[in-house]
């Protein structure tokens, strides 16, 4: 198992594995490192990694999100500005680049650099030296440039999009990191260390771990937010369970996910309803029904334990097929009592 520090970079699988020996062996170069991948992967953990087993590893890291400014001041914050170089500059300030001499500048969300930025970057990169807005004095650098991105940049270059020839000198070694996934055998490891810390957080005496059907479902969902939705899923599902010393029984992979959720307009609209599908059931025996609410409580069963079982108890399933809210279902299931048979 590799892990760094205490937080989500952690994983046995091979594809995990293969990502971490790579940036190892890329740390030691001075050249240029892209890392790829979606969003929640460990992109930024990935390049603390890349930065802590450098030769620079007690120079400066230095973080850059490119696409939480705006483009007006990109430049700005990457080369710096002298006083009165745009308004409200009544005073130098140093960029990015300077902050990181000798150490690594991590530039986030590189796809989203304008085209002039782009320009400038490249020369930085290229010859080593920046010029701060203001200033006709350019100013030399040592920093190692770690890119990260989860867009395909070398089809925005073909696009004319991106810089190709800054694409090029920022690509010596592409680390592309595995989606959660397809990184088999990892959900399992993640869920329970993330599981452990937060019964730790709150108190708990012991993990009494998950539930089979939950650790189920947390193996089969698709997991678009990768690590870092995985593990709002299980802290989420520790924090509010009420059941302590018992296995954690239930997840919450959407937490906006209710039946009092507001729709949009679009949604509104009788027109967008989709018809409810008709569910399997057995019709009840008329001749025999004494009391109304009994009846209909028997009938209701009948049609959720059969979903549960036709879809092996993947809950989120069961519930799109009863067009009902995963919530929904999870107080069906309560008040039936049904559990697992397998």
């Amino acid at each position: 198992m590799a892990m760094e520090r205490e937080n989500q970079f952690i994983g046995q699988s091979g594809a995990f594995l293969d990502a971490v020996e790579r940036a190892s062996r890329a740390a030691p170069m001075r050249r240029p490192v892209l890392v790829i991948g979606e969003r929640g992967t460990g992109k930024e953990l990935i390049a603390e990694r890349l930065h802590r087993l450098s030769t620079r590893w007690d120079e400066p890291l230095v973080v850059m999100n490119c696409a939480a400014l705006p483009e007006t001041l990109i430049e700005a914050e990457l080369f710096g500005h002298e006083a009165g170089a745009f308004t409200g500059a009544t005073k130098a300030r140093v960029g990015r680049f300077e902050e990181a001499d000798k150490g690594t500048l991590f530039l986030d969300e590189l796809g989203t650099l304008s085209m002039g930025a782009q320009e400038r970057l490249l020369r930085a990169v290229e010859y080593g030296e920046i010029t701060r807005i203001g200033s006709s004095r350019p100013v030399r650098v040592d920093v190692r440039i770690v890119a990260a991105t989860n867009e395909d940049l070398p089809g925005k270059a073909e696009r004319g999009e991106f810089r190709a020839d800054l694409l090029d000198r920022l690509s010596f070694e592409v680390i592309t990191l595995p989606p959660l996934r397809v990184r088999e055998g990892d959900i399992g490891v993640l869920a329970d260390y993330f599981g452990r810390r937060m019964a730790a957080e709150l108190g708990w005496e012991g993990w009494p771990g998950f539930a089979d059907h939950v650790a189920q479902e947390l193996e089969t969902h698709p997991w678009p937010g990768n690590v870092r939705e995985l593990r709002n899923v299980v802290e989420r599902a520790i924090y509010r369970w009420d059941d302590w010393g018992q296995p954690i029984g239930h997840v919450v992979f959407d937490p906006f996910d209710s039946p009092w959720k507001p729709l949009d307009p679009v949604k509104r609209s009788p027109k967008a309803a989709e018809p409810m599908q008709a569910q399997p059931a057995t019709t009840p025996d008329f001749e025999t029904v004494d009391d109304l609410r009994s009846a209909v409580d028997a009938h209701e069963r009948a049609i959720v334990e059969h979903a549960l079982g036709k879809h092996r108890w993947n809950q989120r399933q069961t519930a799109k097929a009863l067009g009902l809210s995963y919530d929904q279902l999870r107080h069906c299931i309560k008040k039936h009592g049904l559990t697992d048979g397998d």
